[in-house]
């Protein structure tokens, strides 16, 4: 009989959370993060660096004999609730989630995993980012020892040390970002920018079969993005409320138009909801009990609470939430291409569906 999953916070992680939220009111304030969308460097490596190297977090879930906290996806989880709460424009999703969880599959990664864990390196996996767990993928052809082709909507592949490419032959390559041409996407959300990388007789180091890596990485990815969608959500839900009990109208707060209360309670109902999900998530990933059918059910919900939360932050806001200045439109841009990172909702649907033996009507 399965253990029932464990959904409530520990002392440990709430005090992670503060911690982490305390550097990011230092590090990502909202004009800073919209400053950085406008620069030609939208990534904050200081942030990285304090996140990485300061605190440790980038190796959460590598374990202590290989160079990393020894941690588990709960608590990577918590410090994913911070970073969305904040649309941190910084690599901790693609490097310290998805790239690492690919390496810990391989046997023969090396050094690579402690410099990931350490902060040292950024990887990317160089897989689109819409592509869901279990799902094809493209691939570039090995020929003769290097690398050919091209790959196209790499998260975060612009600010990447090193790339983890699959290839025809059935390997995972370690290719160094300098040796691959990487040239930035037009993104809609400019805090996780996309990339195309082309690889022209690039060396690559074999670490090991790129299949059940690639499947182990963007699980995790798929799991843990619910919690970056759940700070998301909640951010926007409580400023929207803390924002309509200051905003008056016929001389009172508009927060008291019992119209507007209905749709704040439904909204929170669905954050609650989707908090349960990606903690469900995180934990399933943590044990390994019904992994992918708690990822599935997170990510077939978690879109479009998000969405919903930051579209209602806009409208909500009036007139000042359709301005640049202010941060709403960071959160819906993300809320919006979170939608198909690791796979649509649909397609997380369809999954689920196969994994209980429900069929198509």
């Amino acid at each position: 009989m399965n253990a029932q999953p464990d959904l409530l916070y520990s002392e440990e992680e709430e005090a992670l959370r503060a911690a982490v939220r305390d550097l990011l009111t230092d590090h990502c304030d909202a004009a800073g993060v919209i400053a950085r969308t406008e620069s030609d460097a939208p990534h904050d490596l200081a942030a990285w660096k304090a996140l990485a190297e300061g605190m440790g977090l980038a190796g959460l879930l590598v374990p202590e004999a290989q160079g990393g906290q020894g941690a588990t996806h709960r608590e990577v989880a918590v410090v994913l609730e911070e970073l969305g709460r904040a649309v941190a424009p910084v690599p901790y999703l693609t490097s310290a989630v998805v790239a690492t969880e690919a390496l810990l599959a391989c046997a023969a990664e090396g050094g690579l995993l402690a410099d990931l864990a350490s902060g040292r390196r950024i990887g990317a996996l160089a897989v689109a980012l819409s592509v869901a767990p279990g799902h094809a993928y493209k691939v570039v052809r090995h020929e003769g020892g290097t690398l050919h082709g091209e790959l196209t909507g790499i998260a975060d592949g612009a600010a990447a040390d090193v790339l983890l490419v699959p290839a025809d032959d059935g390997g995972l390559y370690a290719v160094d970002a300098t040796a691959a041409t990487v040239t930035p996407q037009v993104s809609l959300d400019l805090t996780r920018p996309l990339a195309t990388v082309r690889l022209d007789g690039a060396p690559g180091r074999l670490l090991g079969d790129a299949e059940p890596a690639v499947r182990r990485a963007l699980r995790a990815g798929a799991g843990l993005l619910a919690s970056e969608q759940l700070g998301l959500a909640d951010w926007t839900l409580t400023e929207t409320v803390r924002y309509l009990k200051e905003r008056k109208q016929f001389n009172r707060p508009v927060g008291g138009f019992q119209a507007l209360k209905h749709r704040l309670a439904q909204l929170w109902l669905e954050v609650v909801s989707l908090r349960a999900a990606a903690r469900n998530a995180a934990d399933a990933l943590t044990t390994g009990e019904d992994t992918d059918v708690a990822v599935a059910v997170a990510q077939a919900y978690a879109a479009s609470v998000a969405v919903h939360a930051a579209e209602e932050a806009v409208q909500l806001h009036g007139g000042i939430g359709m301005t640049w200045e202010h941060p709403a439109h960071l959160y819906l841009k993300r809320a919006k291409a979170d939608s198909i990172a690791y796979g649509t909702a649909g397609a997380h649907r369809e999954a689920l569906a196969e994994l209980v033996d429900l069929q198509a009507p």
